[in-house]
Protein backbone atom coordinates (compact mmCIF):
# COMPACT_ATOMS: atom_id res chain seq x y z
CA UNK A 1 0.00 0.00 0.00
CA UNK A 2 2.81 2.39 0.88
CA UNK A 3 4.45 1.75 -2.47
CA UNK A 4 1.18 2.42 -4.24
CA UNK A 5 0.79 5.72 -2.38
CA UNK A 6 4.31 6.73 -3.27
CA UNK A 7 3.62 5.94 -6.94
CA UNK A 8 0.48 8.04 -6.84
CA UNK A 9 2.42 10.97 -5.41
CA UNK A 10 5.05 10.92 -8.16
CA UNK A 11 4.62 13.60 -10.82
CA UNK A 12 3.05 12.24 -13.99
CA UNK A 13 5.87 11.78 -16.50
CA UNK A 14 3.46 11.35 -19.41
CA UNK A 15 2.95 14.33 -21.70
CA UNK A 16 0.03 16.52 -20.87
CA UNK A 17 -2.98 16.69 -23.19
CA UNK A 18 -2.70 18.12 -26.68
CA UNK A 19 -2.53 21.92 -26.79
CA UNK A 20 -5.66 23.90 -27.45
CA UNK A 21 -6.34 24.80 -31.08
CA UNK A 22 -5.55 28.46 -30.35
CA UNK A 23 -2.07 27.49 -29.16
CA UNK A 24 -1.11 25.64 -32.35
CA UNK A 25 1.46 27.23 -34.66
CA UNK A 26 -0.19 29.11 -37.52
CA UNK A 27 0.37 27.97 -41.10
CA UNK A 28 0.78 30.15 -44.19
CA UNK A 29 -2.65 29.00 -45.39
CA UNK A 30 -4.23 30.20 -42.11
CA UNK A 31 -2.46 33.55 -42.43
CA UNK A 32 -3.76 33.87 -46.00
CA UNK A 33 -7.31 33.08 -44.80
CA UNK A 34 -7.17 35.83 -42.18
CA UNK A 35 -5.65 38.25 -44.71
CA UNK A 36 -8.55 37.49 -47.09
CA UNK A 37 -11.08 38.28 -44.35
CA UNK A 38 -9.34 41.59 -43.65
CA UNK A 39 -9.28 42.44 -47.37
CA UNK A 40 -13.04 41.79 -47.64
CA UNK A 41 -13.65 43.89 -44.52
CA UNK A 42 -11.76 46.79 -46.11
CA UNK A 43 -13.79 46.50 -49.31
CA UNK A 44 -17.03 46.44 -47.28
CA UNK A 45 -16.03 49.56 -45.33
CA UNK A 46 -15.74 47.75 -41.99
CA UNK A 47 -12.06 48.72 -41.72
CA UNK A 48 -10.22 51.87 -42.71
CA UNK A 49 -7.11 51.61 -44.87
CA UNK A 50 -4.90 52.33 -41.83
CA UNK A 51 -6.68 49.70 -39.72
CA UNK A 52 -6.34 47.18 -42.52
CA UNK A 53 -2.61 47.83 -42.96
CA UNK A 54 -2.01 47.61 -39.20
CA UNK A 55 -3.84 44.31 -38.89
CA UNK A 56 -2.13 42.78 -41.92
CA UNK A 57 1.24 43.61 -40.37
CA UNK A 58 0.08 41.86 -37.20
CA UNK A 59 -1.03 38.81 -39.18
CA UNK A 60 2.42 38.48 -40.71
CA UNK A 61 4.00 38.60 -37.23
CA UNK A 62 1.53 36.19 -35.58
CA UNK A 63 2.90 32.80 -34.56
CA UNK A 64 -0.17 30.93 -33.27
CA UNK A 65 -3.74 30.42 -34.44
CA UNK A 66 -5.00 32.28 -31.39
CA UNK A 67 -2.90 35.33 -32.25
CA UNK A 68 -4.38 35.33 -35.76
CA UNK A 69 -7.97 35.14 -34.54
CA UNK A 70 -7.55 38.35 -32.56
CA UNK A 71 -7.41 40.37 -35.79
CA UNK A 72 -10.85 39.20 -37.00
CA UNK A 73 -12.62 38.80 -33.65
CA UNK A 74 -14.76 41.91 -34.27
CA UNK A 75 -15.60 40.99 -37.89
CA UNK A 76 -18.62 38.85 -38.89
CA UNK A 77 -16.57 36.71 -41.27
CA UNK A 78 -14.21 35.83 -38.44
CA UNK A 79 -16.99 33.77 -36.81
CA UNK A 80 -17.96 31.76 -39.90
CA UNK A 81 -16.37 28.36 -39.58
CA UNK A 82 -17.77 26.90 -42.78
CA UNK A 83 -15.62 26.34 -45.87
CA UNK A 84 -14.67 29.48 -47.72
CA UNK A 85 -16.47 30.18 -50.96
CA UNK A 86 -14.67 28.81 -53.97
CA UNK A 87 -12.90 31.41 -56.06
CA UNK A 88 -12.51 31.08 -59.77
CA UNK A 89 -8.87 30.93 -60.71
CA UNK A 90 -7.55 33.45 -63.22
CA UNK A 91 -6.53 31.99 -66.61
CA UNK A 92 -2.87 31.08 -66.99
CA UNK A 93 -2.57 32.82 -70.37
CA UNK A 94 -3.87 36.19 -71.60
CA UNK A 95 -6.96 36.23 -73.78
CA UNK A 96 -6.02 35.82 -77.44
CA UNK A 97 -5.76 39.22 -79.11
CA UNK A 98 -6.15 41.17 -75.85
CA UNK A 99 -2.46 42.13 -75.58
CA UNK A 100 -0.70 44.12 -78.37
CA UNK A 101 2.57 42.88 -79.85
CA UNK A 102 4.30 46.23 -79.34
CA UNK A 103 4.92 47.44 -75.77
CA UNK A 104 3.17 50.44 -74.26
CA UNK A 105 6.21 51.07 -72.08
CA UNK A 106 9.90 50.05 -72.08
CA UNK A 107 11.88 49.96 -68.84
CA UNK A 108 15.58 49.56 -69.63
CA UNK A 109 18.59 49.26 -67.32
CA UNK A 110 22.02 48.60 -68.90
CA UNK A 111 24.79 48.86 -66.33
CA UNK A 112 22.33 51.01 -64.38
CA UNK A 113 18.96 50.91 -62.60
CA UNK A 114 15.45 51.85 -63.71
CA UNK A 115 12.30 52.23 -61.63
CA UNK A 116 8.57 52.54 -62.28
CA UNK A 117 6.60 53.16 -59.10
CA UNK A 118 4.02 55.38 -57.49
CA UNK A 119 0.83 56.54 -59.17
CA UNK A 120 1.37 55.68 -62.85
CA UNK A 121 -0.73 54.15 -65.61
CA UNK A 122 0.09 50.54 -66.45
CA UNK A 123 -0.27 49.70 -70.13
CA UNK A 124 -1.32 46.35 -71.53
CA UNK A 125 2.26 45.33 -72.35
CA UNK A 126 5.42 46.42 -70.52
CA UNK A 127 8.92 45.34 -71.59
CA UNK A 128 11.65 45.25 -68.94
CA UNK A 129 15.34 44.82 -69.84
CA UNK A 130 17.94 44.41 -67.09
CA UNK A 131 21.41 43.85 -68.58
CA UNK A 132 24.09 44.08 -65.92
CA UNK A 133 21.57 46.29 -64.14
CA UNK A 134 18.35 46.29 -62.11
CA UNK A 135 14.75 47.09 -62.95
CA UNK A 136 12.04 47.69 -60.36
CA UNK A 137 8.39 47.75 -61.46
CA UNK A 138 5.97 48.50 -58.63
CA UNK A 139 2.30 48.21 -59.60
CA UNK A 140 0.96 48.48 -56.05
CA UNK A 141 -0.24 52.08 -56.60
CA UNK A 142 -0.63 52.00 -60.39
CA UNK A 143 -3.76 52.85 -62.35
CA UNK A 144 -5.12 49.99 -64.47
CA UNK A 145 -6.85 50.99 -67.70
CA UNK A 146 -6.98 47.34 -68.80
CA UNK A 147 -7.78 44.14 -66.94
CA UNK A 148 -4.91 42.14 -68.46
CA UNK A 149 -1.30 43.33 -68.21
CA UNK A 150 1.75 41.49 -69.53
CA UNK A 151 5.24 42.29 -68.27
CA UNK A 152 7.82 40.77 -70.58
CA UNK A 153 11.10 40.60 -68.67
CA UNK A 154 14.65 39.86 -69.72
CA UNK A 155 17.32 39.72 -67.00
CA UNK A 156 20.84 39.06 -68.29
CA UNK A 157 23.38 39.30 -65.47
CA UNK A 158 20.79 41.57 -63.86
CA UNK A 159 17.50 41.57 -61.95
CA UNK A 160 13.87 42.47 -62.58
CA UNK A 161 11.83 42.96 -59.40
CA UNK A 162 8.03 43.23 -59.80
CA UNK A 163 5.51 44.03 -57.07
CA UNK A 164 1.71 43.99 -57.39
CA UNK A 165 -1.19 44.78 -55.04
CA UNK A 166 -2.52 41.84 -53.06
CA UNK A 167 -6.03 42.08 -54.59
CA UNK A 168 -5.03 41.32 -58.21
CA UNK A 169 -4.26 37.98 -59.87
CA UNK A 170 -0.64 37.17 -60.71
CA UNK A 171 0.66 34.55 -63.15
CA UNK A 172 4.12 33.51 -64.34
CA UNK A 173 4.88 32.23 -67.84
CA UNK A 174 8.68 32.50 -68.15
CA UNK A 175 11.77 30.57 -67.14
CA UNK A 176 15.40 30.73 -66.16
CA UNK A 177 18.66 29.70 -67.83
CA UNK A 178 21.29 29.44 -65.11
CA UNK A 179 19.16 32.03 -63.41
CA UNK A 180 16.09 32.41 -61.20
CA UNK A 181 12.54 33.09 -62.47
CA UNK A 182 10.11 33.16 -59.55
CA UNK A 183 6.49 34.33 -59.62
CA UNK A 184 4.24 33.95 -56.56
CA UNK A 185 0.91 32.87 -58.05
CA UNK A 186 -1.97 34.94 -56.73
CA UNK A 187 -5.75 34.72 -57.26
CA UNK A 188 -8.06 37.65 -56.62
CA UNK A 189 -11.54 37.14 -55.26
CA UNK A 190 -12.89 39.77 -57.69
CA UNK A 191 -13.60 38.48 -61.23
CA UNK A 192 -13.04 42.01 -62.56
CA UNK A 193 -9.67 42.44 -60.85
CA UNK A 194 -6.59 43.03 -63.04
CA UNK A 195 -4.51 40.00 -64.03
CA UNK A 196 -0.75 40.55 -64.28
CA UNK A 197 1.17 38.05 -66.42
CA UNK A 198 4.95 37.99 -65.99
CA UNK A 199 6.74 36.45 -68.98
CA UNK A 200 10.34 36.31 -70.18
CA UNK A 201 13.69 34.83 -69.21
CA UNK A 202 16.34 35.14 -66.54
CA UNK A 203 19.77 34.34 -67.98
CA UNK A 204 22.40 34.33 -65.24
CA UNK A 205 20.10 36.79 -63.51
CA UNK A 206 16.79 36.90 -61.68
CA UNK A 207 13.16 37.79 -62.31
CA UNK A 208 10.91 37.92 -59.26
CA UNK A 209 7.24 38.91 -58.95
CA UNK A 210 5.16 38.82 -55.78
CA UNK A 211 2.39 40.77 -54.00
CA UNK A 212 3.10 43.66 -51.69
CA UNK A 213 1.15 42.89 -48.54
CA UNK A 214 -1.17 45.62 -47.33
CA UNK A 215 -1.37 47.28 -50.76
CA UNK A 216 -4.66 47.25 -52.68
CA UNK A 217 -5.29 48.49 -56.18
CA UNK A 218 -7.56 51.47 -55.72
CA UNK A 219 -9.21 51.06 -59.11
CA UNK A 220 -11.23 48.08 -57.89
CA UNK A 221 -12.66 50.06 -54.98
CA UNK A 222 -13.08 53.16 -57.15
CA UNK A 223 -15.05 51.12 -59.70
CA UNK A 224 -17.56 50.17 -57.02
CA UNK A 225 -17.90 53.81 -55.97
CA UNK A 226 -18.43 54.91 -59.59
CA UNK A 227 -21.23 52.38 -59.96
CA UNK A 228 -22.87 53.69 -56.81
CA UNK A 229 -22.54 57.31 -57.99
CA UNK A 230 -23.94 56.43 -61.42
CA UNK A 231 -26.95 54.70 -59.88
CA UNK A 232 -27.52 57.64 -57.55
CA UNK A 233 -27.38 60.16 -60.42
CA UNK A 234 -29.85 58.05 -62.42
CA UNK A 235 -32.17 57.90 -59.42
CA UNK A 236 -32.00 61.70 -59.01
CA UNK A 237 -32.63 62.23 -62.71
CA UNK A 238 -29.17 63.74 -63.53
Amino acid sequence: MDLQKQDLQKPDARPQGAPAASELRASDAERDRIADILHDALAEGRLTADEHAERVEGVLRAKTVGELEVFVRDLPAGHHQGPAAARAAAPHRPTAGAIPVEPDDNVVAVFSSAVRKGRWRAGRRIHAYAIFGSVEIDLSEALYDHQQVVIKSWAVFGSVDIRVPENVSLRGMGGGVLGSFEVATLDSGDPEAPIVYVDGWAVLGSVEARPRRGKLVADILDRVQRKVDKSLRRHLGH
